[in-house]
Order: C-alpha cells, then sequence, then structure tokens
C-alpha cells in the first residue's frame, strides 16, 4: 500500500487517470447556495475532487461553484453519475449531456451508472463505453454493484469499470467484494465511509484518545490505509475540514486488525439486489 500522506495524493486507475483518495460528497446537499458553499469550502480546504449525481439535483450547483473558484480545470476530479430512469442507451447519452450542461464543463472525469437497474444496466454501460471511447469521460465506472452484476457487463461487453462506488465502512467491510475488485484492478470507492453518523462505537472512542483524532477521522484513515477512495458528506466548513485533516498519522498494524474485527455486514443504505427505485 502506498503511503498517503496529504490531500493532493492520488490513485491510479487501470486506465491511467489519477483520481484524489479524498473528495467531497454531495448526496443530500440542498441545490443553490448550500450545495455552492460546501464546494467552495472543500476546494478552499485543498480537496479536489467532488461527487454528485443526476437524481441529487445539484449538479448546478457544483458547477456554478467549481467555475467561480479559479481552481484550473485540469486539476479538478468531477464525478457523477446516470439515474435509474434514464437507463439504456441512448437514455443515457442524452442524460449525460444534460449533467455535462449543469455543471459546465465539457468533459467529466468520472462517470458511474448509479444503481445496477435489471435489464438495463448493460445497456448503459456500452453507452458509458462509447462516452470514454469519444473522449467525454475520462473514467467510466459503476456504483452499488456486486460482483454478479460486475461479472455481467464484463463478459458482455470486455470492459472492465475502473472504480466501484459501493457502501463501505467497518460495520460493512464487502470482503469478498474486495478481493474480487483487487483481482480486477477495480478501485473500490466508498460512499457513507461514516456510515451515516453511526459512529457512536466504544473502539472509535478509544482510538479517537490515542491518536488524538475524531471517531469520524479514525474511519476514514482506517479506509485510506485499506486502499479505498472516500467521499465523505458535509455541508459545515469546519467538518469539511476536519475530514481532510487525516493525512498526518497511520493506524498501526494492531489498531486496523482492531477495526477489521467490527464487520457486521450491516448495511444503512439498500441492498444491490433488493432496491426499488
Amino acid at each position: 500500500m502506498t503511503s498517503i500522506t496529504q490531500i493532493q495524493d492520488t490513485v491510479t486507475l487501470h486506465n491511467g487517470v489519477r483520481m484524489p483518495w479524498l473528495g467531497l460528497g454531495v448526496w443530500q446537499t440542498k441545490e443553490g447556495d448550500e450545495v455552492v458553499q460546501a464546494v467552495t469550502d472543500a476546494l478552499k480546504s485543498g480537496y479536489r475532487s467532488i461527487d454528485t449525481a443526476a437524481i441529487y439535483g445539484n449538479e448546478a450547483g457544483v458547477g456554478q461553484a467549481i467555475q467561480a473558484s479559479g481552481v484550473p480545470r485540469d486539476q479538478l476530479f468531477i464525478t457523477t453519475k446516470v439515474w435509474n430512469a434514464d437507463q439504456g442507451f441512448d437514455q443515457t447519452l442524452r442524460a449525460f449531456e444534460e449533467s455535462r450542461k449543469k455543471l459546465l464543463v465539457d468533459t467529466i472525469d468520472l462517470y458511474l451508472i448509479h444503481w445496477p437497474v435489471k435489464d438495463k444496466y448493460k445497456e448503459t454501460w456500452k453507452a458509458l463505453i462509447k462516452l470514454y471511447n469519444e473522449g467525454l469521460v475520462r473514467a467510466i465506472g459503476v456504483s452499488n454493484f456486486h460482483i454478479h452484476h460486475l461479472k455481467d457487463i464484463i463478459e458482455d461487453s470486455g470492459v472492465v469499470p475502473t472504480v466501484n462506488q459501493v457502501e463501505l465502512h467497518p460495520l460493512l467491510q464487502q470482503r469478498e467484494l474486495r478481493e474480487y475488485s483487487r483481482a480486477h484492478n477495480i478501485r473500490l470507492e466508498a460512499w457513507s465511509p461514516l456510515m451515516q453518523g453511526h459512529l457512536d462505537l466504544p473502539l472509535l472512542a478509544e482510538l479517537a484518545a490515542k491518536y488524538g483524532k475524531s471517531p469520524a477521522q479514525i474511519v476514514l484513515r482506517w479506509d485510506l490505509q485499506q486502499g479505498i477512495v472516500i467521499i465523505p458528506k458535509s455541508i459545515q466548513a469546519h467538518r469539511i475540514q476536519e475530514n481532510a485533516d487525516i493525512f498526518d498519522f497511520n493506524l498501526s498494524d494492531e489498531d486496523l486488525a482492531r477495526l477489521d474485527a467490527l464487520n457486521e455486514d450491516k448495511r444503512f443504505g439498500p441492498d444491490p439486489d433488493n432496491f426499488n427505485f
């Protein structure tokens, strides 16, 4: 595992594109002033990766904030996702254009299929491959895909996703998926890495005291040391800053092992095999 010591550190995806280890997630962040402020605060704190999605309804605010930030476009890494209702080949291409317009960018750095919609995700994946081949997207991937979904699109298209963004945290460690992803060079990215705020675990409190960090910082550092990209979400400037303050310490092997022992395969979000939206 390469050492990750600063917010500018990146991981190289299997197609050679470099992606920051830490990004700001903007799920449930309101369009308008709220999202503009959160993205602005994140960029000021050194973040260079912003993760949004069509369904979040805040792509325009993200676009406005990155436009106004003065940060050169080639230093930013922008992720968005095609929503379930827009899946299928032609609809995906149209949804992509819509997202690109709202984000005020020519190219999107990472475009993901948001959920594996039955009977549609293979066609959706073909649309992403087309966008990638046309140079409109720098990397393509998926979100909330189980191993069988991944096998499905890889066998169908011959193209391996660069990223799979899934719910992953100390209580849901996705070990089989991690092994499969490692073997196929798919980078895992954790959404809701902070367990949607369920951080009141005695071990986290103990390690927070030991390292002089918050429980949230302990969890985020655990992710990084496992090689998992993270996109914690917050709208508070001090919290955005705190989530970025995880590059100046390392958890010991022993403490990593203790955190590994917390796994309960517990989901706070929907199961990708049983979602209904």
